[in-house]
């Protein structure tokens, strides 16, 4: 990727200052640099090698005993990434101008990621049985070049990013690519949520951190479509948390094979209190967070106003009020009432929406291998319960740095992320040395009589496609959006 020296990254601060959303988020730089010079007088050798905790049992988990083989052996999940996925024990040496969570994240949001890793789609657009919209962007563009059993990487984004997110990228670009030019030759989805990298808003209802409906209704679509592949959850901050949400809530009815998570809130709680509760924390992250919401919700609030008694344009019209909101404001005056159906919404204030949403309290129902990499020094992040419910399928990881979705180490001549070889390495083990048996997951599938796809004993979910093959060029952000969280 192209590399942004510490001098330009302070320089862009100034560039920002006009806007009242985001000029908290760009002193982050100023206090950044003061950060790095206190971190190199200040810093004492440690080691850098991650925290690891697997439960008291690790699973056992099938695996061929050769490439393409049906004989099977049962391996523990902790030998298997051991021996299978070694760069996840290695340590994270971060570069010395990006030496803290704050400057690893300022580069996440600020740094130039237009050149690498360059990803295309093909779209999907999906109509919800709720009158909504999702967009599935799909790689490599020519579907026809990979098989129909080869494994999917459904991908869900972070807060308001889409599948252009550069964290994104940084996997797909690898996994998709075919094995002559050192992929991997996988399939991949990124399940853009309601109103996110232009999927358009066509129902008075956006998304949350907590709502699972969603991802239900793209996965089941995903599952019918290729009906033979393995399905590989990858999630990014909220993501991560609506992947953790939907394979606790689904158990042994899960659609999808495995996941990996990076930057999970996991108590949503707590870590807001976490953001309220010191400076940074409040004026720049929170704000930032709450500005892009509530800028998402601009663009498309002609569609959330159309029922103008409805609840959620009375929310809308309350939320048109904030200026310069933090996270907790916005989801108290919208996302608690707009951000999923009933009968959960609304919410009677954020803190409840918070306390339903996260995640932590669902892990120990997850029934499929499970690996979560965290940051201790993610400023957005702030509280990562290590235990991992004690489930045996559960890993749970924790670098000593890395900020919030950055990871940002010394490549070959370019900025390279540290997460992103221990990802590729998961991907392969739950891809090609794991055994799926090929048969479908999850409760039987039907299409109803106006062509919606339907799964029994969910019946209010439902998926219609409406147009497809839209191409998409996935390098570039959204304005108004500030791109890495």
């Amino acid at each position: 990727m192209n590399y942004t020296s510490p001098i330009q990254l302070l320089s862009v601060a100034g560039l920002y200052q006009g806007s009242s959303s985001m000029s908290a988020l760009f002193s982050l730089a100023g206090l950044g640099a003061l950060a790095f010079f206190i971190t190199l007088a200040t810093q004492m050798p440690v080691s850098k090698h991650p925290t690891i905790h697997f439960a008291a049992e690790p699973a056992l988990l099938p695996v061929r005993k050769g490439k393409g083989s049906n004989e099977v052996e049962h391996i523990s999940l902790r030998t298997l990434l051991e021996t299978r996925c070694s760069s996840l024990f290695r340590e994270f040496h971060e570069l010395w101008w990006l030496s803290n969570g704050h400057l690893q994240t300022m580069y996440c949001i600020m740094g130039d990621f237009s050149k690498n890793d360059l990803m295309w789609y093909s779209r999907t657009y999906l109509k919800l049985a709720d009158g909504g919209t999702l967009g599935l962007d799909w790689a490599p563009t020519d579907q026809s070049t990979v098989a129909d059993d080869a494994p999917i990487v459904v991908v869900q984004h972070g807060l308001t990013g889409g599948s252009y997110e550069a964290y994104v990228r940084a996997i797909l670009s690898r996994a998709c690519a075919p094995p002559e030019k050192g992929g991997l030759g996988y399939r991949a989805v990124v399940i853009n949520f309601r109103g996110c990298a232009g999927v358009p808003v066509t129902s008075p209802l956006l998304y949350s951190a907590g709502s699972t409906g969603d991802t239900r209704a793209a996965v089941m679509y995903i599952a019918h479509k290729y009906p033979k592949a393995p399905l590989l959850g990858l999630g990014f901050s909220l993501g991560s948390n609506l992947i953790a949400r939907y394979l606790g809530e689904e158990g042994i009815e899960s659609r999808i094979h495995s996941a990996c998570v990076l930057a999970c809130p996991w108590d949503l709680r707590q870590n807001n209190y976490g953001l309220l509760n010191s400076f940074t924390g409040k004026h720049v992250y929170s704000k930032a967070l709450g500005g892009n919401l509530l800028n998402l919700m601009k663009r498309h609030l002609p569609s959330l106003l159309v029922d103008p008694d409805h609840q959620v344009a009375h929310a809308a019209r309350e939320a048109l009020k904030l200026k310069n909101p933090t996270l907790e404001k916005f989801d108290d005056t919208f996302t608690r009432i707009a951000g999923g159906p009933a009968p959960y919404w609304p919410f009677p204030d954020a803190n409840a929406y918070y306390v339903w949403s996260s995640s932590h309290t669902i892990v120990h129902q997850i029934t499929v291998p499970f690996l979560s990499i965290n940051a201790a020094d993610d400023p957005v992040v702030r509280h990562v319960p290590m235990d991992g419910g004690w489930n045996g399928l559960v890993v749970m990881g924790l670098t000593k740095g890395g900020g919030h979705l950055g990871w940002f180490q010394r490549g070959s001549g370019f900025v390279d992320r540290w997460t992103t070889k221990p990802v590729m390495e998961w991907l392969t083990l739950m891809g090609q040395d794991i055994y799926h048996e090929q048969k479908p997951r999850g409760r039987r599938i039907y299409i109803d009589d106006d062509g919606f796809l339907r799964e029994e004993g969910t019946e209010g979910l439902g998926v219609k496609v409406v147009e497809e093959g839209v191409i998409i060029d996935g390098n570039r952000g959204e304005d108004g959006t500030t791109q890495g969280l």
